[in-house]
């Protein structure tokens, strides 16, 4: 009897080490390094949540060519489900150039001040015409030969939803002492996004990394200071999102070296929102390898 009582105690023990253990996985490295990357993610989470994050987007409507009514009514070309007059405005297509003009009695600012009528700005230019109405903020973004109007809602329900981003535990071989290999001449990529517009980037090298007993490369996207990544890998649709995850490193030093820190890897806008228009990982940046380390899949994406 008293064999039975000790075989159960121990079983219950043994279960709850167990699962203890799958709820507090194991980081590696030093103490400053996993502080480090928690900060990094911390300022990540608090920059989604900003007015200009990816988590209050309500809206994204592809221009076409001449009027496009915006409003609540299902009158309208763009219609968005919000308390906001049946016709809110008018956004005008004309050989590239975009013009507003909001409906009488309306009222409808930009930089603090009413706005009738203006040509717009879109996002390219580096100073996008920002429209507001209530809590709403607007404005026009290209896209390839696209234009489309891009909604925010400043009390959008995703920001009070939202509980952050599970991730990889903390594991330092994900940083990566790598090479970097030069094109010269610097190579075009084309970069497709979920919208079906490609652009063209500039790669100006390679990144070439060991692990697992085989050489990976990535294409480099010259990002001005640092070098931008896209790159989808074995957890991509399993762990991670199906389209992949972005990364910045560091330019390469004078010996040709570059810190590649996948524990830094995240999430694009898409797997927030469908108002993001996200580029695509080309098809040479599919690393054969899991990469575990980064922020995790989020919602049902």
């Amino acid at each position: 009897m008293k064999n039975n009582i000790l075989l159960s105690v121990l079983f219950v023990a043994t279960v709850l080490i167990i699962f203890g253990c799958e709820k507090s996985p194991v980081e590696k490295g030093s103490p400053e390094y996993i502080s480090e990357i928690n900060d990094w993610h911390k300022r990540r989470i608090e920059n989604l949540k900003k007015e200009s994050g990816w988590l209050n987007l309500i809206g994204l409507f592809i221009l076409k060519e001449g009027e496009n009514t915006f409003g609540s009514s299902e009158e309208n070309d763009f219609i968005l489900e919000s308390e906001i007059p049946k016709k809110l405005c008018t956004f005008i297509l004309e050989d590239s150039v975009v013009k507003f003009k909001s409906e009488l009695e309306v009222k409808i600012y930009s930089n603090g001040n009413q706005i009738d009528s203006m040509i717009l700005q879109h996002d390219l230019t580096g100073k996008p015409t920002i429209l507001e109405y209530g809590t709403l903020k607007f404005f026009i973004i290209k896209r390839g030969k696209k234009f489309a109007l891009r909604v925010r809602d400043l009390n959008a329900p995703l920001l009070k939803q939202f509980e952050g981003i599970e991730r990889f535990p903390v594991n330092d071989d994900w940083k990566i002492n790598a090479d970097f290999i030069t094109y010269d001449p610097p190579k075009i990529m084309r970069i497709s996004n979920v919208i079906g517009t490609v652009e063209t980037e500039i790669s100006t090298g390679k990144v070439s990394f060991s692990m697992e007993g085989k050489t990976h490369t990535i294409d480099a996207i010259d990002a001005g200071s640092d070098l931008f990544i896209l790159f989808a890998d074995e957890t991509s649709g399993k762990e991670t999102y199906g389209a992949g995850r972005f990364l910045y490193c560091s330019r390469p030093d004078s010996n040709g070296k570059v810190i590649l820190d996948f524990n830094k890897a995240y999430n694009p806008p898409c797997v927030f929102t469908p108002y993001a228009t996200c580029p695509l990982p080309p098809p040479q940046n599919h690393l054969k390898l899991a990469v575990t380390a980064g922020e995790k899949n989020y919602g049902d994406h």
